[in-house]
């Protein structure tokens, strides 16, 4: 376990080195000012659809908690803490890395508030990291059946691989959903063991992952001029590639990772105003909630010490 860990962590390191290196030679032949032109010539319309995006991922992402709240049972928590524990959650991972350790410690600090148990807070956690790669799965097997052709962006194949790929990772949703359709006997994770949840549970987990990916690549579709534009789906695949890429690197919030990926996967259009959309993506969907989270995490602990403060209820 302790070398499967340290390879891992070498990986990353390897993965956000290489990534800068390559963005320090693409940035030699880049210009800041012509990046900020590029963020200059986006329109306030598409200003506001890439922060609907924003919102779109962020409520789908909150959505994951509450999927994983009704399949363990027995607790009726309010949308709005969930809401807020979430967006906490993922704001705080997505910008700090190692997101299973990060989310971990936000979800235990605030579940625990409302009765949630040291094994149920570790089984929700489980079941939102897999909705997201159920999703993943899912999102990126449409994409491939869709666009095959999406798969030469990335190594050179025929785009018939792309699409065998993409039934590949359909097929094992299907037998996810099949599964929970015949309520096959539960699967084990270390001391967790993980029930395939009912079949309404499984449909809101293939809705909640695509919306929450495709609200996220959207942030970076409304950023992009129309010029040179490959299209909505075309971005949504290079976007789940990086991402993917970006968590399995461990570099917060992808440093390097999605810049190195968006740059070499859209050859056709002007490397200034992909940077550009970069960096709306990572205004909106990392920083301003990270920001926010931190007030969150700030309140909560003030209420908190504010009732261990409070006398102790007189009684007979």
């Amino acid at each position: 376990m302790k070398l499967r860990n340290a390879a891992w962590s070498i990986f990353g390191i390897v993965a956000v080195i290489v990534s800068i290196f390559i963005l320090y030679r693409e940035f030699r032949r880049i210009s800041f000012a012509a990046v900020a032109d590029s963020l200059a010539a986006i329109s306030v319309h598409n200003w506001i659809l890439a922060v609907l995006a924003t919102l779109c991922a962020y409520g789908a992402l909150a959505w994951y908690d509450r999927i994983a709240i009704a399949h363990i049972g027995g607790k009726k928590i309010s949308w709005l803490f969930i809401s807020l524990c979430s967006f906490t959650t993922y704001a705080l991972s997505h910008n700090i890395g190692a997101s299973v350790i990060s989310g971990a410690v936000v979800r235990y600090r605030a579940y625990s508030t409302r009765g949630l148990t040291a094994q149920e807070i570790g089984l929700l956690i489980v079941f939102c990291s897999f909705t997201f790669a159920l999703g993943t799965v899912l999102t990126s097997g449409l994409v491939l059946v869709l666009k095959p052709h999406l798969i030469t962006r990335f190594i050179d194949v025929p785009p018939l691989t792309g699409l065998v790929l993409g039934l590949v990772l359909l097929l094992l949703v299907a037998l996810y959903v099949f599964g929970s359709w015949r309520h096959l006997p539960p699967w084990h994770i270390r001391k967790f063991y993980v029930q395939y949840p009912r079949l309404p549970i499984v449909g809101r987990q293939l809705l909640a992952g695509p919306i929450e990916l495709g609200g996220a690549a959207a942030i970076i579709y409304f950023a992009l001029p129309e010029t040179g534009n490959p299209g909505y789906l075309i971005i949504l695949g290079i976007f789940l590639a990086s991402f993917t890429l970006a968590l399995l690197s461990h570099a917060p919030g992808g440093l390097g990772v999605l810049e190195v990926t968006f740059l070499a996967a859209l050859p056709e259009m002007n490397p200034n105003d992909v940077l550009a959309a970069l960096i709306v993506f990572r205004l909106l969907y990392l920083l301003i909630p990270f920001g926010l989270s931190l007030f969150i995490v700030l309140a909560f602990e003030k209420t908190q010490l504010g009732r261990k403060n409070l006398p102790p209820p007189i009684g007979p």
